[in-house]
């Protein structure tokens, strides 16, 4: 059997699509306080298996997308223990709502740094994603997510 890589990526990125697809959904039931359970299987399921085949790529040295995959299944193996084994009771409920909200934060970030790569009206905007428009972008991603993730936190603690 012969390893076909754009077979491979194409099984990755919908995966990806589909993690964060589900996981809007899932934030936006944590906003509103109403559990998606199902949702909420998809959600990390196939979040942990994106960043579980980002390492199944060719690389030859340490690249940043196997870093934030690192972290992203260090963040996921919380929120699933938190979810599951401790049933979010206690600190456990606002520790799920954080590690949920947190791994989807991470699969938009490289979704924004792939938009950057591939589309050519943003790669022209920023062709090393060192320059402006890509740190901005980057830091609205970010301040969207922590007062995401602080609202569904609040709200979960009523809950």
């Amino acid at each position: 059997m012969s390893f076909n890589l754009e077979t491979y990526t194409l099984v990755h990125v919908v995966l990806s699509l589909v993690g964060i697809a589900s996981g809007v959904i899932v934030v936006i039931g944590l906003l509103r306080v109403r559990p998606r359970n199902g949702l909420t299987a998809l959600f990390l399921t196939t979040t942990v298996a994106t960043s579980a085949t980002g390492y199944g790529f060719p690389f030859t040295h340490l690249l940043p997308s196997h870093v934030i995959g690192a972290i992203s299944l260090v963040v996921l193996a919380l929120a699933i223990y938190a979810r599951y084994a401790r049933h979010q009771a206690g600190r456990w409920r606002a520790t799920y709502v954080i590690c949920a909200v947190a791994a989807l934060y991470l699969n938009v970030f490289v979704l924004v740094v792939q938009l950057f790569l591939k589309v050519p009206s943003l790669h022209a905007l920023a062709p090393t994603q060192s320059e402006p428009p890509f740190a901005i972008t980057q830091l609205i991603v970010l301040a969207i997510f922590i007062g995401l993730g602080a609202l569904a936190v609040r709200r979960s603690q009523t809950a």
